[in-house]
């Protein structure tokens, strides 16, 4: 009744029945669409415009910065603060990472924690600070720089003004 297989046909046997496996499995595991598009567009615009954010400050760049802000009395202190950052440090390297993003109509906060160094000059062993604070931004179709809130890295010239300068080491 039972015939005996060739030693070469076990293995091509596995291979087939591993491979028929293998294509019921990923058939039944078909991606899904987007149930949600239009809110995963929104969240795209959103990290697009942090993202923007912290390249421009890292570049230096208080017009591409400016561009990303509503025009608000409350921001001039923070644009005012960002300028005194880039007169007083030559490199700056900032990281974030969005740790939350709340959504209420066209109100958006996004919490970020952020770690960052500032050089007065290639030679200066620099500045590191951390923290947390929100962006609050505004909008749908145009997400812009509503608010800030919390310990944000922007100021850190004016934070560091009152401290007295690194004690030279004895030689």
């Amino acid at each position: 009744m039972f015939r005996l297989m060739r030693p070469m046909q076990l293995p091509v046997v596995v291979l087939v029945a591993g491979l028929s496996c293998a294509a019921v499995l990923t058939a039944g595991c078909s991606s899904k669409e987007n149930r949600y598009p239009e809110d995963r567009a929104r969240f795209v615009k959103i990290d697009k415009v942090v993202e923007e954010l912290r390249t421009a400050y890292n570049r230096r760049d208080l017009a591409d910065i400016q561009d990303l802000m509503l025009p608000r009395e409350a921001l001039e202190k923070a644009t005012h603060d960002i300028q005194q950052d880039f007169l007083t440090y030559q490199e700056i390297a900032l990281d974030w990472t969005i740790d939350r993003i709340v959504i209420e109509g066209e109100a958006i906060e996004v919490v970020v924690n952020w770690a960052g160094q500032w050089r007065k000059n290639p030679a200066d062993t620099g500045t590191r600070e951390r923290g947390q604070g929100i962006l609050k931004l505004a909008g749908e179709k145009t997400v812009l720089l509503n608010g800030l809130e919390g310990d944000l890295p922007f100021g850190m010239a004016l934070r560091r003004a009152g401290e007295p300068p690194p004690a030279s080491r004895p030689r």
